[in-house]
């Protein structure tokens, strides 16, 4: 089926500053403190720019009144703020909003389209990051899986998706903002640049999201996740388990040949929770294949003992040979593992109308048009 979308104006998200100079998104404020003094500025000027881009996300050099007018003038000639395109905007009937990205090919990276989507709710609202365009671990029930891995993004195209969508919905924004890092690609398998990025993002004099309000998705890179419990600022940690034994999640998720439950679970249990954490456990549902009571007394077992919560993701629809699980089907599944002291939660992805929901994140850039004939 065609899906409808509202088309975008990508003009309005045009780069601010020279089409060529040294795009200044995504540096830290290290970096930014390192790059004014290059021009022979002050080392607190880096500090004021990070602060106008982040903490006041002004994506113009003119509009940052805390620099001089002659710094203000030299950055627009020199630097640049390039924000992702927003080369299509597909609005959902639950108020979901997909974002088809397109990513320049600078410094030899490839050009890509990625994805991003906002999802409003009453007291928030959450944003769906990419950190890869395409992805390479190959699980089979996500359409993602079908495009491989295209590259990496950078910290800058990572800091971007949410600077995007913050802005295009600027004018019903609540208080809170959650990050999901469960867009395309592996989050772990581009760790510097994740970490960069979520060092702007989690930094309370950057973008000040909570890391409370962050949470990382992995399909369980080992090596990854003992780096991640290293960290001093990091998210919420969620593992996409999807199977109840290794013979079955070996079918769906090539990536437990290399890191087997046994070995994913027991670097769970070392696991560093804060306080304040639990570890989340995602389970998407497939009809007929791990969605039996069987199946549900396995990850009872697998998890036992571990501070955690099991999200059930009801398999959502696409061009791959699996069915959703019956209501029904679901319930029982929840039933078995509550009544054995789990806290277990069915999770319905938002945007499934327009292929923003989990798993279904795969447009591959042949599709996309120049913005221009979205209007023609």
């Amino acid at each position: 089926m065609e899906l409808a979308c509202a088309c975008y104006d990508g003009r309005k998200m045009a780069l601010q500053g020279s089409t060529t100079g040294v795009n200044l998104l995504g540096k830290s404020a290290v970096e930014l403190r390192a790059y004014v003094e290059g021009l022979g500025e002050p080392a607190y000027r880096g500090a004021q720019i990070y602060h106008a881009l982040y903490a006041e996300r002004r994506r113009d050099f003119q509009a940052m009144t805390n620099l001089s007018a002659e710094l203000r003038e030299r950055l627009g000639q020199e630097a640049a703020i390039r924000l992702p395109r927003v080369a299509r905007r597909h609005e959902s009937s639950d108020g979901a909003v997909r974002y088809v990205l397109a990513l320049e090919g600078t410094m030899g990276a490839k050009p890509a389209t990625i994805e991003t989507v906002f999802m409003p709710e009453d007291d928030r609202q959450t944003i769906c990051i990419s950190t890869q365009a395409g992805c390479a671990v190959d699980c089979r029930f996500c359409l993602t899986a079908t495009l491989g891995l295209v590259r990496n993004l950078t910290a800058g195209e990572i800091v971007g998706q949410v600077m995007v969508a913050l802005a295009d919905n600027g004018a019903a924004l609540k208080p809170q903002t959650n990050i999901v890092l469960m867009g395309q690609g592996e989050p772990l398998l581009n760790y510097d640049a994740v970490m960069a990025a979520l060092g702007i993002l989690l930094d309370p004099a950057g973008m000040a999201i909570s890391p409370k309000h962050a949470t990382l998705s992995t399909s369980g890179i080992v090596p990854g996740i003992e780096r991640l419990a290293c960290e001093k600022v990091r998210p919420k940690l969620a593992i996409s388990l999807n199977a109840s034994s290794d013979e079955q999640r070996d079918r769906i998720m090539p990536i437990n040949r290399k890191y087997p439950l046994e070995k994913l679970l027991e670097t769970c249990r070392k696991y560093p929770l804060r306080p304040w954490e639990h570890l989340t456990f995602e389970y998407v549902l497939l009809g007929g294949f791990n969605d039996s009571p069987d199946d549900a007394r396995r990850v009872v077992k697998l998890v036992a003992n571990l501070r955690g919560k099991v999200n059930l993701i009801p398999w959502n629809p696409g061009e791959l040979p699996y069915e959703k699980p019956s209501a029904e089907r679901v319930e029982e599944f929840r039933k078995i593992l509550t009544d054995k002291g789990m806290r277990a939660f069915v999770r319905i992805s938002r945007g499934q109308d327009v292929m923003a929901a989990c798993g279904q994140l795969a447009l591959a850039e042949s599709a996309l048009a120049p913005p221009d004939a979205a209007h023609a």
